[in-house]
């Protein structure tokens, strides 16, 4: 009987790394698609620009480094599509915030995926798993003509 319990547990033992290894997928998606998207859906209104790795010229920074870091729901989503809503999370965030700080803009957007800057004027970081995708940004709010 302590055999069979033994075995038991071992074999239960041996499957806790298959479990906790999750995939995690690193995905460069198009920033502007999504914007455009959430912008057509009604997600975004407008009022808030935003500015993927660059500052337009003549922006008056408002708040310096602000941050917001999204997950969302993937199971029976495709990677895009997950990527897609998380990240329209994220801008939503940024948007409702930049508005309350007085901002109608943020600039100098990077991912900042735990805290590793990845910069691009046309791509965002997202990680997809098979239950979670995950966006994160760093930016600065700033009034734009």
């Amino acid at each position: 009987m302590m055999k069979k319990n033994l075995l038991v547990v071992l074999a239960c033992a041996a499957l806790i790394p298959t479990l906790a290894q999750a995939r995690d997928t690193v995905h460069f998606l198009d920033f502007n698609e999504v914007v455009q998207e959430a912008t057509n859906a009604g997600r975004l209104d407008g009022s808030v620009k935003f500015y993927l790795g660059n500052t337009p010229r003549g922006a008056s920074i408002v708040r310096k480094g602000v941050t917001t870091s999204k997950k969302t729901n993937a199971f029976g989503k495709s990677d895009e599509a997950a990527c897609s809503w998380v990240l329209q999370s994220a801008l939503i965030n940024l948007q409702n915030a930049a508005k309350a700080a007085g901002a109608n803009a943020v600039v100098n957007l990077v991912s900042n995926y735990q805290n590793k800057e990845y910069k691009s004027t046309k791509n965002y970081e997202c990680h997809a798993g098979a239950i979670m995708a995950g966006v994160a940004l760093k930016g600065d709010y700033a009034k734009v003509r």
